[in-house]
């Protein structure tokens, strides 16, 4: 296609009026309240959060912080908000690991590490394996010998096709070249954790935070955490690859992130208010009680961060059988 020179040069025009007002932007920010957007309702985890680290950007920003709930469609209607916000960093987007599961589903038009600026990442909840007592595995190597020695016999609960707990399910299958079966709850995590104290289910991921009582109480039993690192919430719990699994890093992460196109100096101005909060003993407390364990890590780490969970949930999914 052939653009004539006037509209090359208004495009080169607007191009440069963006450059050059880039800095200006910059030692104005911010020029008002900046919202955070979360995608799930009230009470949650991302939506606590938001709250925590908010009040300490307030401090660095001088300036509000507002917390706005957008639930809806797996916090996609809250990113999609996000990416088509002004970029001049006063309206961000509380990302969590559902949103770079959506880029490896077929159709999807959204891409986190395409249309989002990575400001910080937070932190992550682990996402642990745990048994009804009744199951006769006291370690993930003796669940990987049962589900491989009777396939199809085997319930593990996920929060529906797609989620991380059915991934980190996919992963199970893989590691232990078994077929273990996925029940999905469409009512998310609580209607499956009730299936699986009550025994109707065997086995579960599910975030430590969740679990942690009811391993206490020996209601569960918990045979792995799916990270390298042991949780903070459940340190007694041995990982995949204390194990002897290795390679198995399914952990539920939380972060915050800008529109795609926001000033680097904003960005990094952003980071730094955030990636503060949690080193104050309030915040790093409180994100402990929750069940995550405090990350911190640079817009550039970020942005790696993301592009390699993209590459490792695509590569989950090739690698397991079609559902």
């Amino acid at each position: 296609m052939i653009i004539a020179v006037p509209k090359v040069r208004a495009l080169l025009a607007a191009c440069a009026l963006f450059v050059s007002s880039a800095p200006l932007l910059a030692q104005t920010f911010p020029s008002g309240p900046v919202r955070i957007i979360v995608g799930f309702g009230a009470g949650s985890t991302a939506d606590i959060l938001a709250r925590l680290v908010g009040r300490h950007m307030e401090t660095e920003l001088g300036q509000p912080v507002i917390v706005e709930n957008r639930p809806g469609n797996s916090s996609m209607v809250a990113a999609e908000a996000v990416a088509r916000a002004p970029k001049d960093g006063q309206t961000l987007f509380m990302a969590t690991v559902a949103n770079t599961l959506n880029p490896v589903q077929a159709g999807s038009p959204f891409n986190l590490g395409r249309d989002m600026a990575p400001v910080a990442l937070l932190g992550i909840s682990p996402n642990v394996l745990v048994v009804h007592p009744s199951v006769q595995a006291r370690t993930v190597k003796d669940l990987m010998a049962i589900a491989k020695s009777k396939p199809d016999t085997l319930t593990f609960g996920t929060s529906g096709a797609g989620t991380a707990s059915d991934l980190a399910t996919r992963l199970f299958n893989i590691k232990a070249g078994s077929n273990v079966v996925s029940v999905p709850y469409q009512g998310g995590a609580n209607q499956g954790m009730s299936d699986l104290l009550t025994g109707r289910i065997n086995a579960m991921f599910n975030v430590g935070v969740a679990l942690a009582p009811h391993v206490a109480s020996g209601a569960l039993v918990a045979l792995a955490v799916g990270q390298p690192k042991r949780a903070t919430i459940l340190p007694d719990v041995p990982t995949m690859e204390e194990q002897g699994i290795p390679g198995f890093d399914v952990g539920i992460w939380i972060g915050l992130l800008a529109p795609a196109g926001t000033p680097a100096a904003i960005v990094d101005r952003l980071a730094q208010g955030a990636n503060g909060a949690l080193k104050t003993e309030a915040v790093e407390t409180a994100l402990k009680t929750q069940g995550i364990d405090p990350i911190g890590a640079s817009p550039s780490e970020f942005s790696a961060f993301i592009v390699a969970d993209i590459e490792k949930w695509r590569a989950i999914l090739a690698a397991s059988p079609k559902q």
